[in-house]
């Protein structure tokens, strides 16, 4: 018998807004607002998806834009952030910093100041009611011009310390380096936020050193491709940088050809801090309890293994210091119960 990973506390610190959505939400409010939906996002869900080259990710990024197009309410952003904290609950999480790019839903919303504040206040509501915490990561796109990242960030400054934890730098990595970028994610690390790009998904090493040189990184969006040099795992052990993981997202994408592949268990080895999340289940399945289990039963965790990952993952977060204490004791709870107790 082992000890149930839904009792274990833990932080989620990397999901993505629309990504987060329930399959049944988005064939439901598909149905409601009259947006027709591909067969891989109805009967063949979830997709078969292989974004390794041009042609596999514009299909990723389409079938992405169309879930997008659901949420035409407020309504619909209180609901879908309000069913993602419920399912962080279900699955041991009291933490959830989502990312998400205003600028995709202003024209629906008046605007990017108008889109994120409502954001952040259904992200209020959703925490009201569910008691886990959430936090707002805003990412900039690296397909867009370095000054609309510059305009995200100086918007992000503006709500620091009031549900804004984060700045972000999504999307793919062939299509804008991280150097781009440093104006942007200097004026969000002035404010005091964590600088939390991509990094190290589809581009190799290069990718995970410019986030660390040029963006100063606080944690790095995937980063798994940061194995094929050893000299680069050691300083980010070093440097105590946090490498988000998504397993499921690494292998439903091609970045590795099974999720047996992600080098989960190298990088935990050699003292690289790990928080596991998700990515975007909405289009890969399986959601954040499945990553620990993957951990338990693809890599061999065991019980103390796995309380380590989630201590990394509340470490990592931008939650306020008393809920870390509290998080971090219910680690400490869950390791001290005899199993099957």
């Amino acid at each position: 018998m082992e000890r149930p990973i839904s009792q274990l506390p833990k932080a989620h610190l990397h999901l993505h807004f629309t990504g987060s959505m329930r399959h049944s939400t988005l064939v439901e409010l598909a149905d409601r607002h009259g947006v027709h939906l591909p067969h891989a996002l109805v009967e063949e869900w979830p997709p078969r998806l292989r974004a390794t080259d041009e042609r596999g990710w514009f299909r990723f990024q389409r079938l992405y834009d169309i879930a997008r197009s659901v949420l035409r309410t407020p309504e619909d952003l209180y609901r879908l952030l309000r069913e993602a904290a419920e399912d962080e609950r279900a699955a041991g999480s009291g933490w959830l910093e989502i990312q998400v790019d205003p600028s995709g839903y202003a024209s629906r919303f008046d605007g990017l100041t108008a889109t994120l504040e409502l954001i952040l206040d259904a992200a209020g509501v959703a925490e009201a009611e569910t008691g886990v915490g959430v936090g707002i990561v805003v990412a900039a796109n690296r397909t867009k011009h370095p000054l609309d990242a510059k305009a995200l960030a100086r918007l992000a400054t503006q709500y620091a310390g009031r549900g804004v934890v984060g700045f972000g730098l999504n999307n793919d990595e062939r299509r804008g380096r991280a150097l781009d970028f440093e104006g942007a994610f200097r004026i969000a690390r002035r404010s005091g936020l964590l600088s939390v790009p991509h990094g190290g998904e589809l581009m190799g090493p290069r990718s995970v050193q410019e986030c660390l040189d040029v963006l100063d990184a606080d944690r790095i969006g995937h980063g798994v491709r940061a194995i094929e040099d050893p000299h680069l795992v050691e300083r980010i052990a070093t440097q105590g940088v946090t490498l988000e993981v998504c397993p499921s997202s690494n292998a439903g994408l091609g970045v590795v050809d099974d999720v047996a592949q992600v080098p989960l268990r190298r990088l935990f080895d050699n003292g690289v801090p790990i928080a596991l999340g998700t990515d975007d289940p909405l289009l890969f399945g399986p959601r954040l309890a499945a990553q620990y289990e993957t951990a338990r039963e693809v890599f061999g965790f065991d019980d103390r293994e796995l309380a380590e990952l989630a201590r990394m993952s509340i470490r990592g977060s931008a939650a306020p210091e008393g809920r870390k204490k509290e998080l971090l004791a219910g680690v400490d709870a869950w390791l001290a119960t005899p199993v099957g107790a």
